[in-house]
């Protein structure tokens, strides 16, 4: 039964609508890898800073089906590369981003300069969340 509602977005939105660790799942060959990434959730997606020629990414450009888990979370979603951080078409959800990872955006890590520094939204398919003894689905 599906019955994700308003009060599952706001679920979402508190519990992920800041810097939030997540597992990310990709698949190569039948073989699944998976990893923590910082994620950002807004309006049914995940949103995270990555390298354009890493193994996720490598990955999600042959098959954009991910898996995600977090906070009694787990859900499936489409991988989309929405390209360099810095493109102007990037400008709103890259601020978002700056304001959600601000304690740790610019130690280094990320070069901003560098146009395979991008944003990868993982647009949610379908997902089950828990919160106090109610099922959420998508």
């Amino acid at each position: 039964m599906k019955n994700w509602n308003n009060q599952a977005e706001k679920i979402m939105a508190e519990r992920f609508g800041k810097d939030t660790v997540i597992s990310l799942a990709t698949i190569e060959d039948g073989v699944p890898y998976v990893r923590y990434v910082n994620a950002f959730y807004e309006n049914g997606s995940f949103y995270t800073i990555t390298y354009g020629l890493s193994n996720k990414m490598k990955h999600i450009e042959v098959n954009p089906v991910v898996a995600i888990a977090g906070e009694w979370f787990t859900a499936h979603g489409k991988g989309i590369n929405l390209g360099y951080f810095g493109k102007p078409e990037n400008a709103l959800i890259a601020e978002k981003l700056r304001m959600a990872f601000s304690e740790w955006i610019d130690n280094g890590h990320n070069d901003f300069s560098d146009v395979n520094t991008i944003i990868l939204q993982v647009e949610l398919t379908d997902a089950v969340l828990l919160s106090h003894g109610t099922r959420y689905e998508r």
